[in-house]
């Protein structure tokens, strides 16, 4: 284990899933980077791949190809006893449904030190460390309440404190924010948040919530598979610094409300094979559909409509290209009854007379 190095680093991540006969590829080549102590959060589209990123990552399923190396452990490499002992000490979980992480005739405490129990901490140690997990989420003074006595707040952040009960280094969390309100969404945000900036916890989240995903430090998008763009979070302050940008007329609350808003600057992301996936709306307002003009130009590269494309041209296009996304197909009746008059006249042609001047076969 090596405390320099990012702490996840996946490289060309394939995952394919067999049902019976058929086989689903639910991640293509993907490629990610998270620093230790990076708040993350990933989005996209439904079955573009998020859940079978985090299944990975938590060493609930292995990789099919590539390299997911969480803290310094290639994931793909390890027996089942190592990834068992992976997940009991390295990953943290925190579902949508709090029901998931929490015992429901167990106070909270109890559910806290549940796991601790399991892992052989001492007593000393484990009221030790839930009373400060239960300090650190805000519920130090419910600790002796039953589940059905709690919020939906309540309990979330009762599964964020189980969810860190084994002290992981990686905590995934999907959809925490899914199944509450807008108040109570803002606090359990407010609570990881606090979580990773004193404990230097890495935090990755999936989530649907536009609010939530405002208050990550990146966001990364998943298309089809594969990381399609991302979004960096830079303090409003650092970016005037950046630019030259002169801070001495506000006072001290503008400044410090420059310095709590915070800009996101998206780059989409270039993978191994040179490929780009560019936003669907940008596609959309372009008009631009199967194929594209490139061009370099001064300031960069020039992506626009493909023009000057005849219909024989765009036909052959369109045909390549759903020969290579279909594969090969049936062969047609007609080119089967050509195969069979092909081999009738081989047959014919190499029949070797008999004694009496007549083909073998006449008879």
């Amino acid at each position: 284990m090596t405390s320099n190095g990012p702490m996840i680093l996946c490289d060309n991540l394939v995952k394919i899933y067999k049902v019976q006969d058929l086989e689903m590829v639910a991640l293509q080549g993907l490629d990610l980077m998270v620093d230790r102590g990076e708040f993350m959060g990933v989005i996209g589209p439904s079955g573009s791949g998020k859940s079978t990123l985090m299944n990975i990552l938590g060493g609930l399923d292995r990789p099919s190809a590539g390299k997911a190396i969480v803290d310094g452990q290639d994931l793909l490499k390890l027996s089942a006893f190592a990834l068992t002992r992976y997940r009991r000490e390295k990953v943290g979980f925190v579902w949508q449904q709090p029901s998931r992480n929490l015992i429901p005739y167990l106070s909270v405490q109890e559910n806290v030190e549940l796991p601790m129990l399991v892992a052989g901490m001492p007593a000393h140690e484990r009221h030790e460390w839930s009373r400060e997990l239960l300090e650190a989420v805000g519920l130090w003074e419910r600790r002796q309440h039953s589940l059905s006595q709690l919020s939906g707040g309540e309990q979330q952040r009762t599964a964020i404190g189980v969810g860190l009960a084994n002290k992981p280094v990686l905590l995934l969390a999907d959809e925490p924010t899914g199944e509450v309100d807008t108040v109570t969404a803002q606090t359990i945000m407010d609570t990881l948040r606090h979580l990773n900036e004193n404990y230097g916890l890495t935090i990755v989240m999936v989530t649907h919530d536009v609010r939530a995903s405002s208050q990550v430090d990146r966001v990364v998008t998943i298309r089809d598979g594969r990381t399609s763009s991302e979004r960096v979070r830079r303090l409003r302050a650092e970016q005037d610094d950046q630019e030259g940008a002169s801070a001495g007329h506000q006072d001290h609350e503008g400044a410090h409300q420059a310095h709590a808003e915070a800009a996101y600057h998206e780059y989409v992301v270039l993978d191994y094979a040179g490929r780009l996936q560019l936003p669907r709306e940008f596609l959309e307002h372009l008009g631009i559909s199967d194929r594209a003009q490139v061009d370099l130009t001064e300031e960069g590269i020039l992506i626009r409509p493909a023009v000057g494309l005849n219909d024989s041209t765009a036909q052959a296009a369109r045909l390549s290209e759903v020969a290579e996304t279909w594969g090969p197909q049936m062969r047609s009746r007609d080119w089967r009854l050509r195969v069979s008059d092909a081999s009738r006249g081989l047959r014919n042609l190499f029949r070797r007379p008999n004694h009496s001047g007549r083909s073998g076969d006449d008879k």
